[in-house]
């Protein structure tokens, strides 16, 4: 094609998307197949790859940044971002009202009911239609620069659509960012399996998020966003707050779908009423609404008072408290050894919920709030969802009761438990603890460790069940006719497991020290303690000054590895392993035949997936990375690489074919 036809192909494939993206992010109502969709997708990629004087920050795909910042820039609002009083009770909604009237010498008024969003307040900046800035609220008058971070929400345009109606000059609009429910709870349980703490509630995993300098991370966190006011608008103006909301919608903005416009303040209290009743069912977190006068020139007649508009007001719902009693404090262990102290509460309703039992964080947080077997306590349920105690009631202490102290010893396995250095979380390290043998096996076996096909996650739940299983050692010592007898398990079924067992006793020693699934340690430094010791027996011995005269090991990963070869028990269970005739490759990196190299794949390959890629190129002792740098030896391409390429050639860097990267692995 010629580059005109180019532009234009380009620019087609820009809008379908972003028309896809609205149907699918905003409206929930996709209209063409995910298959469809990369398709049209991979087509853009490709065209902009091969044609970078066409590039536009603003693309379909340059939603997520591969450059992590150092920190944020300040951002000052145009027009303050203000904070609104609160109500609690509909007598203050009503006091609200009569102010209202009263200022505006008229004898009723029209409100905008909202929905009041429990996440961070943002703001975005169109310019001609174009998204070029967004910022968080900070004080209200400055906030932070977010704006590669904001790219990547999909229910945020990177361009408004002008379809139906003309975009303003200027456009600032202001919403809040949120994490819906699901999101929340999902979240949470990968970063429980990777020994990560917990987020509190989805307003500070949202928060937690969108202020990432990695804007990788904040992709993954699938974040969301409802948008609800203006700042300064330029080249346009809106009789009313409604209008402004409908306005929002066409240009291609989320709006939440309960906005109400009332004609009285009756109107708006029974719509607090309702919104109040179907609470519970929402998928994300609401902590009230917010009831705002509709026609701009009343609220301009208003004004403002302080750092709060007198034209704006939010209705809190009530507390979500309860008070019960503290009748046993246990300890949990999950599926990464963490022991979490739970309370046993008399039970109580909370917010239409029944709580019976409480999570108290960690022993530094039972002290600071010094809970006790037999206390008078306060229950809520943080962020809605995980139900916490708040504070000890004083004075409702009955007799004297102890302080409570975690256990010394894994109350599921009875091992010896230990507490890393600056961590608040007591951790039982053996590897074969009933508590944690699941998920332990579940992770020996994945595709990046020890990679035994066809050991999924049901089969190993009635393994364990069924007590076939109690370590990952006895994987190598399994029987055919064992498995199967197991569920939905055909003799050839039974035998191709059997038979990857096998395959996997012959594996690099860096994939078994990943396998192990030590606190700390991911496949990079699996990597670095296998090129620098030579056997595991001289890693288990290895003492913590050792550990951390390796570069890129620190002390908390340093602590973790002692710990987790300090435990008898995990010696044994690697022994026994070993006895079962594992072959473990010792080679060092250095004298492989890629060692010391670094690849990058782009694209996809034709004969084997990017994951068998980089294994192969691992275990040749090379090095992989997701993103380019100047660290970056090899840059190897598929079919449709995406922009990789082109910054590979920038900086110089050699790009190979698959076939000459066939040829650079294939064994002499």
């Amino acid at each position: 094609m010629e580059k005109e036809e180019i532009s234009k192909e380009i620019e087609r494939l820009r809008k379908e998307l972003e028309y896809h993206n609205y149907r699918y992010y905003v409206l929930d109502d996709p209209v063409v197949t995910d298959q469809e969709y990369d398709g049209l997708f991979r087509e853009l990629e490709h065209l902009e790859t091969e044609n970078p004087e066409f590039a536009d920050m603003n693309s379909p795909t340059q939603r997520v940044g591969t450059v992590p910042l150092d920190a944020f820039k300040t951002v000052q609002h145009t027009v303050p971002m203000l904070s609104l009083q609160n109500a609690m009770t509909e007598d203050e909604v009503r006091d609200f009202h009569k102010r209202v009237l009263k200022i505006l010498s008229t004898p009723d008024v029209e409100y905008v009911m909202e929905v009041k969003i429990d996440g961070l307040a943002v703001e975005l900046v169109y310019i001609d239609g174009e998204f070029t800035l967004g910022s968080t609220r900070g004080d209200g008058y400055a906030g932070e620069d977010i704006t590669q971070n904001l790219r990547t929400i999909r229910s945020i345009p990177m361009r408004l659509r002008s379809d139906d109606i003309p975009v303003p000059e200027r456009l600032e609009v202001r919403g809040e960012v949120y994490m819906g429910k699901k999101e929340f709870l999902a979240l949470n349980e990968h970063r429980e399996l990777t020994g990560e703490p917990l987020f509190a509630n989805p307003r500070n995993a949202a928060a937690g998020s969108i202020r990432q300098l990695d804007p990788r991370i904040t992709a993954e966190r699938k974040l969301n966003v409802f948008c609800y006011a203006m700042g300064r608008i330029t080249g346009m103006e809106f009789p009313n707050h409604m209008d402004f909301l409908l306005h929002l919608q066409k240009w291609g903005f989320r709006v939440n779908p309960y906005v109400k416009l009332c004609r009285s303040i009756d109107d708006a209290v029974a719509h607090y009423r309702y919104i109040r009743s179907i609470r519970e069912d929402m998928p994300y977190e609401i902590d009230g609404t917010v009831i705002k006068v509709n026609r701009t020139d009343h609220q301009s007649d208003l004004g403002t008072v302080s750092r709060s508009p007198r034209w704006a007001i939010a209705y809190k719902f009530e507390a979500r408290e309860e008070t019960t009693t503290v009748e046993d404090i246990a300890v949990s262990v999950g599926r990464t050894g963490a022991l979490t102290p739970v309370a046993f509460l008399k039970p109580v309703i909370v917010g239409g919920v029944e709580v019976s039992r409480a999570t108290l964080h960690n022993e530094d947080e039972i002290a600071r709030k010094d809970i006790r077997v037999g206390d008078s306590v306060i229950v809520t349920r943080a962020g809605d969802v995980i139900p916490e105690v708040v504070r000890v009631i004083d004075g409702y202490r009955p007799g004297r009761k102890e302080p409570f102290t975690m256990p010394v010893n894994c109350p599921v396995c009875g091992e010896p438990v230990v507490r890393p250095p600056g961590e608040a979380i007591r951790r039982c390290v053996n590897i074969s603890c009933p508590a944690q043998i699941k998920g332990t096996i579940e992770h020996f076996a994945s595709k990046r460790a020890m990679d035994i096909d066809g050991l999924g996650t049901k089969l190993i739940e009635q393994m364990v069940d069924r007590g076939t299983i109690r370590d990952v050692s006895d994987l190598y010592f399994i029987k055919k006719e064992t498995l199967a007898g197991m569920e939905r398990m055909a003799d050839r079924s039974a035998q191709n497991i059997i038979d990857a067992i096998e395959a996997s006793k012959k594996r690099p020693f860096s994939r078994f020290i990943y396998a192990l699934g030590i606190r700390q340690v991911g496949e990079h430094v699996a990597g670095l303690l296998a090129e620098r010791f030579n056997s595991i027996d001289t890693l288990m011995a290895a003492d913590i000054s050792t550990l951390i005269a390796i570069p890129e090991i620190g002390p908390e990963a340093a602590n973790s590895i002692t710990a987790f070869f300090g435990d008898p028990k995990n010696h044994g269970t690697i022994e026994r392993i070993l006895s079962a005739g594992i072959v473990l490759e010792y080679e060092q990196q250095g004298n492989k035949k890629l060692g010391g190299l670094t690849f990058v794949f782009t694209g996809s390959l034709s004969s084997m997936s990017r994951d068998q890629a980089r294994i192969a190129v691992e275990e040749l002792g090379a090095k992989t990375a997701s993103s380019i740098s100047k660290k970056v030896d090899y840059v190897v391409t598929g079919e449709e690489a995406g922009s990789k390429l082109d910054k590979a050639r920038q900086l110089g860097i050699r790009i190979l074919t698959e076939q000459e990267f066939l040829q650079m692995i294939e064994k002499p």
